[in-house]
């Protein structure tokens, strides 16, 4: 006789299921052969499409909630192979709404009673853990399109930017970018030293030179001058044909006899830089090379932003900016013409000779006028240096300058709309 004998099969059964019949999951005992022996209430309560299962062949039950052949048969396996089996998720659609679960199943041994000696299993409802996983992921892979394109845009900025470095002065540049107030600030009253220069007989130049090759002329021209007016602090204003304006003291100002003392070294660079071009003018078609002549005046000035809400020039307007272009006009090729104001600040550093007295018009009086020859001391304006460097933040393209703006706007709309978007400011991103 053995020890089941003498006990109650049932009393047995439920003793050793007691835990499961409390669990919170869906569990199961079922003999050797996968047959279904007791569920716990739940199990009905999880799977109310079910009915009785008992006596029923687990396979054929998982089967029932829709479980795919390869994972029923990866439970057959592995509970035959292992003795136990873990699922971590089964999807079942329940009333027309899908769930996860995870499967856990281990055979259970028992050497005084026989009929203990089965499957023992439980279903655990993963479904809100599911989903609370599926949201992280969806949003770490929201992250990820959000950083692809944070990096798309921030290229897209980095590109206009460069498109409008190569028309914009650094000074201008840096006022519209970096100092948001700059931009938006009222007209100013200077005292600014502006500098002009044009071509001699540009006209006769351009009537003789096929259009391609009057573009390289121009462009190399303009990016060597532009380069060195850089080195020297100037600020650019712009380009009108083959005129040169360029101003100091704004927005950056070194005094106003340091101001006009660099526009008078930068002027000396740009006649000695076009001398030592000659050769190359030549080779690009014209016979007589180029010759240009300069003004320099100064004078109190007003300079901000002018024009309309669809269209603005960082500029600046006044009698000084007049009289350099009639200084240089009056000029001969190679010269440099300065006004008496500017004549005052610099008369100490500078070699100068007395050139014409003339009323311009649209003055009232009369101007004293004074030609440049040279620094008084070379040494100390370091004007022994080379000048075959060329520009290292402008390049000039005359052609294409007419998407200036169109690339100013655009930017700005894609950095407004993005900041607004993802809540940062590319302004103070380094």
């Amino acid at each position: 006789m053995k020890v089941e004998d003498f006990i109650n099969k049932e009393k047995v059964v439920d003793l050793s299921f007691f835990n499961f019949e409390n669990a919170i999951t869906a569990a199961y005992y079922a003999n050797e052969n996968l047959e279904i022996q007791k569920t716990n209430k739940n199990f009905a309560k999880f799977f109310p499409i079910l009915g009785n299962v008992t006596n029923a062949y687990f396979p054929n039950v998982l089967e029932q909630l829709g479980i795919p052949e390869e994972q029923i048969a990866q439970f057959k396996s592995q509970i035959d192979e292992n003795g136990s089996v873990l699922i971590p998720q089964i999807k079942i659609t329940l009333e027309g709404k899908e769930r996860m679960f995870s499967l856990l199943s281990a055979r259970t041994k028992n050497k005084n009673f026989s009929y203990l000696n089965g499957v023992q299993g439980q279903f655990v409802d993963r479904t809100n853990e599911w989903a609370l996983r599926k949201e992280r992921e969806e949003l770490i892979l929201q992250k990820e399109r959000d950083s692809e394109l944070i990096k798309e845009k921030s290229l897209q900025l980095e590109n206009l930017a460069t498109r409008l470095a190569k028309y914009l002065s650094p000074q201008i540049y840096q006022s519209i970018f970096e100092d948001k107030e700059m931009v938006d600030s009222k007209h100013s009253r200077k005292n600014l030293t502006i500098f002009f220069s044009d071509i001699v007989k540009f006209t006769d130049i351009t009537d003789t030179t096929e259009p391609e090759r009057l573009a390289s002329i121009v462009n190399a021209y303009l990016s060597e001058m532009s380069s060195i007016a850089l080195e020297y602090g100037g600020t650019i204003d712009k380009f009108i044909g083959d005129a040169i304006l360029v101003f100091f003291g704004d927005p950056d100002t070194k005094g106003d006899v340091e101001d006009a003392l660099s526009a008078i070294e930068m002027s000396i660079r740009m006649q000695k830089r076009v001398n030592e071009l000659q050769k190359t003018w030549k080779k690009l078609g014209l016979a007589d090379g180029l010759m240009v002549r300069m003004g320099i005046s100064t004078g109190f000035c007003t300079v901000g932003n002018f024009g309309s809400d669809l269209r603005l020039d960082y500029t600046v307007l006044g009698s000084p900016v007049n009289l350099a272009a009639r200084l240089q006009g009056m000029a001969n090729p190679g010269e440099i013409i300065i006004d008496e104001n500017t004549q005052n600040l610099i008369s100490q550093d500078v070699d100068l000779e007395k050139y014409e007295t003339f009323t311009p018009k649209g003055f009232v009086r009369a101007i004293n006028t004074f030609k440049v020859n040279n620094f008084k001391n070379q040494k100390g304006r370091k004007l022994n240096r080379k000048l075959s460097r060329t520009g290292k933040r402008v390049e000039i393209n005359v052609i294409d300058s007419s998407d200036i703006r169109a690339a100013l706007q655009e930017l700005k709309q894609i950095q407004n709309a993005f900041e607004k978007e993802y809540s940062i400011d590319l302004s103070k991103e380094k």
